[in-house]
């Protein structure tokens, strides 16, 4: 039944949203594309092709899908809270994709090890199809901080019961039968915080007999998650013993750069410090600026302090604009710098380094790196706003931008023009979703979720919007509750303009009357019960219409 103060309510204007930032365009956009891509049927993958066919370099599947499920963390916790609903099934598709056999049957093949990783094997190891059951981490560690995300984000622990994780190895014409490898977060965990002790807590391999730096920073982050969850506190031991043997190891070269990876068996730091310039590619920049955008959750201080050094011929001012250059030009800009004394701010060194660069032999890997977006992230991370925008606005003016289906991303292009000392290839782990991952970060959002990630109380108290999701051409380009004006509000459109209606279900509401303006506009007053509900209508169409749900008083 309506309140007695409906009249006066019904002359007065709505709360002004303006003060409360949105999404642009672009990065709705983003967030479409992610939805796009994952809800294609089963076994289709398009716009998700890898350089590599057999999943086994940087821009496989489970790298485009770990990375897109981090955006929608980002997304729904630092810009839109409110949209529990909106977020959480785009999430759990992720999820679902990221345990389909396409993405993580790479394995069996590289169980087998090979000289590549190993120089003094003879003969291959005996293979297992299980993926997480050892090494692998470039899988697993994801795997595992996008399911102790889910929990944190949503308080649902679908993913913390017992044979939540199922792997099933079952090839059509291979075996003697389905193989079922049964696991959950927690044993998942185990699994991986063994093995981290085995390895003297340097981390755990990614390929056989290789522990690289950047791929255990996401099971770091995610025994923190599992932490405030479970009231233990197993993530600051966990750095202890990591810092402890990658100080003891050496991490960081003089020159500021993280080592890659570590030859486990050898006890070899890759690439090797002090190689003779020219003997081997340059060190990419690429596994330092994506440790980097994750390791400033725990490490910041460290990630901070280097990023001068990191950046240096990397990322260059240029024509008034910062560019990130190919890795060979890097290579030879730091060379310039460190032993001719050029000046790293003039012009001139870029274009020496450009034709020093062609003179360098080219890497012996045959795929070129995501640097593009694993240095977006990295940027996003540290709020570097005007390097940032600037790379993304070269994106957007050099990349070829697309739309589709309302959704933006980058579309793959092979690539690089060897007189050019501008990126002009892309991939699909960057234009699919490591770009997207930048433009919809804030500054410190790893850290700041790190820090104060929510817990099961506050989720079970605080009001959030629910009975709203992306379907229909919906985007949000906010949804958030301010507590001292006991207000919950969100802002929708249509990427398609094709009206639609929404009946949005504002929860976990305080006993009093709510008042609902749609546009600043009164619509309706509606009492609610300690903890109660309401719900609306609202049509949405291609202008993006406020919505807002306001306390007026409490109930007698």
């Amino acid at each position: 039944m309506a309140s007695e103060k409906q009249p006066s309510l019904s002359n007065q204007l709505g709360p002004d949203l303006s003060n409360y930032p949105t999404m642009n365009k672009q990065q709705a956009g983003h967030v479409r594309h992610f939805l796009n891509l994952v809800s294609q049927a089963d076994g289709s993958w398009d716009r998700m092709g890898a350089l590599e066919g057999m999943q086994e370099f940087n821009d496989a599947y489970r790298y485009q899908l770990a990375t897109m499920a981090y955006a929608v963390a980002n997304t729904h916790f630092h810009r839109t809270p409110a949209l529990r609903s909106v977020y959480k099934p785009l999430f759990r598709r992720i999820i679902h994709k990221m345990l389909r056999r396409d993405v993580w049957g790479y394995w069996f093949l590289t169980s087998h090890s090979g000289k590549l990783t190993e120089p003094d094997r003879t003969e291959l190891r005996k293979p297992w199809a299980d993926p997480v059951k050892k090494e692998n981490i470039m899988y697993s560690g994801h795997l595992l901080l996008m399911t102790s995300l889910y929990a944190m984000l949503f308080d649902d622990d679908e993913f913390e019961k017992p044979n939540s994780l199922v792997f099933k190895w079952d090839p059509l014409f291979w075996g003697l039968g389905t193989e079922t490898y049964s696991y959950d977060n927690r044993t998942l965990q185990k699994v991986i915080l063994k093995e981290m002790e085995q390895n003297n807590w340097v981390g755990v391999c990614c390929e056989p007999n290789l522990v690289f730096v950047v791929c255990n920073q996401f099971p770091i982050i995610a025994v923190r998650y599992n932490d405030i969850r479970d009231g233990t506190n197993h993530a600051d031991e966990v750095i202890k013993q990591y810092r402890a043997a990658w100080d003891a190891k050496g991490m960081v070269f003089p020159n500021g750069m993280f080592a890659d990876m570590l030859m486990l068996k050898q006890d070899l730091i890759f690439p090797q410090e002090g190689a003779p310039y020219g003997a081997q590619a340059g060190q990419q920049i690429g596994f330092t600026a994506w440790a980097n955008a994750f390791m400033n959750a725990w490490n910041s201080d460290l990630v901070w302090s280097l990023f001068d050094k990191q950046a240096l011929g990397h990322i260059t001012r240029t024509k008034g604009k910062y560019r990130l250059h190919p890795t060979n030009v890097a290579h030879a800009f730091r060379h310039l710098v460190s032993t001719r004394n050029a000046d790293p701010a003039s012009e001139e060194t870029l274009e020496q380094a450009l034709r020093e660069s062609q003179k360098l032999p080219l890497s012996p890997v045959p795929f070129h790196p995501p640097t593009y977006g694993v240095v977006c992230q990295w940027l996003s991370e540290l709020g570097k706003t005007e390097e940032l925008e600037d790379l993304l606005g070269y994106a957007d003016t050099n990349l070829n931008p697309t739309w589709e289906n309302g959704g933006l991303y980058y579309p793959r292009e092979d690539e690089q023009q060897p007189d050019s000392a501008d990126i002009t290839f892309m991939e699909p782990f960057s234009g699919n979703a490591a770009i997207g991952y930048g433009r919809l970060n804030v500054h410190n959002g790893q850290k700041i979720m790190w820090e104060r990630p929510w817990t099961k109380e506050l989720l079970s108290t605080r009001p959030y919007l629910d009975g709203m999701t992306m379907s229909n051409g919906v985007d949000y380009l906010r949804g958030g509750y301010d507590e001292a004006k006991q207000m919950l509000f969100f802002t929708a459109t249509t990427w398609n303009g094709v009206p639609t209606m929404l009946n949005p279900v504002a929860r976990n509401l305080a006993s009093g009357d709510w008042a609902v303006y749609v546009d600043r506009q009164f619509k309706e007053v509606i009492p609610v019960e300690e903890g109660g509900s309401l719900t609306t209508e609202v049509r949405v169409a291609d202008v993006p219409v406020d919505v807002v749900f306001i306390r007026t008083r409490t109930q007698q």
